[in-house]
Order: C-alpha cells, then sequence, then structure tokens
C-alpha cells in the first residue's frame, strides 16, 4: 500500500481550495503525514496612461499581512482538525509553475488541490491551474471537484 510522508495543499483561500483542505487534513492524518499549504501570488500590474504601474511597497506590504493571516488561519485550522505536522509558505509567481516547483523542492509525495470545476468557454478562457499541476507534477495530484447540489 502506498503511503504517503509529505501533501502539498495549494490554496486559493476559495471554497474549493477548503474543501481539498478537508480531504488532505484526513489523509495527513491517516498517514502521519506532515501537511504543507501553500499560496502563490502574482504582483499584478496597472495599465494606465503613463504605462504599467505596480503595488507599492506599502501596498504589497499590507497584501502579504493579509495573506499570511490567511495562511496562518488555514495551519491553525488544519491542526484543530487533528493534523500533527503543519506548515505552510506564501511563493510569488505563477501558480501552476510555483506548485510543482515547491513540490519538487519539499519533497512533496502527493498534490491535493481543489478546482473551480469550469467548462466550455470558460475553461478555454481562464485555463485550470489543477490541470497545468496534474500535467507537470512529478507525484500523484488528487483533484476535489466541486460538490454538486
Amino acid at each position: 500500500m502506498t503511503t504517503f510522508k509529505k501533501i502539498l495543499v495549494p490554496t486559493d483561500f476559495s471554497a474549493y481550495a477548503k474543501d481539498a483542505a478537508r480531504l488532505a487534513i484526513e489523509l495527513a492524518k491517516r498517514f502521519e503525514a506532515t501537511l504543507s499549504f501553500v499560496h502563490v501570488f502574482q504582483s499584478v500590474a496597472y495599465v494606465l496612461p503613463e504605462g504599467y504601474m505596480l503595488y507599492s511597497a506599502p501596498q504589497l506590504g499590507e497584501i502579504l499581512d493579509d495573506l499570511d493571516k490567511l495562511l496562518s488561519a488555514e495551519k491553525s485550522a488544519a491542526q484543530s482538525a487533528g493534523a500533527s505536522h503543519v506548515d505552510g509558505d506564501l511563493v510569488e509567481g505563477v501558480p501552476a509553475t510555483e506548485i510543482v516547483r515547491y513540490a519538487r523542492e519539499k519533497g512533496c509525495d502527493l498534490i491535493v488541490m481543489g478546482t473551480h470545476g469550469r467548462t466550455g468557454i470558460k475553461h478555454a478562457l481562464l485555463g485550470s491551474i489543477a490541470e497545468k499541476v496534474v500535467r507537470s507534477a512529478d507525484c500523484p495530484v488528487l483533484i476535489v471537484r466541486p460538490k454538486t447540489k
């Protein structure tokens, strides 16, 4: 039987990510695995008549503080639910690329992530981070689909 020692949960703090986290917590408890949360953010530029403008240092600092609080809440919730070894990081970059890189560098042997479940034109326009991770990851990827009503 396969056992998992390090489980990665990429999170965008959405309901879909929380569903994936719940399943990952159960797996972490069952396998006594380390549970690692990662949130990948991209610095956004504004297009103005004068050119592109990035966030100012104070704005970016405030955003990072907010993201750190959300990530801390995810870790605390996982520990409260019974996961014994929990860590997490904020990473800047392209989400799918950074999730795969993080999993490789940290030696994760399973990625558990949610998907928004977009289809059709929305999927074509927005793409799917989960799909890109599945195609690129060195380890198994468990995709948690949205619950149907």
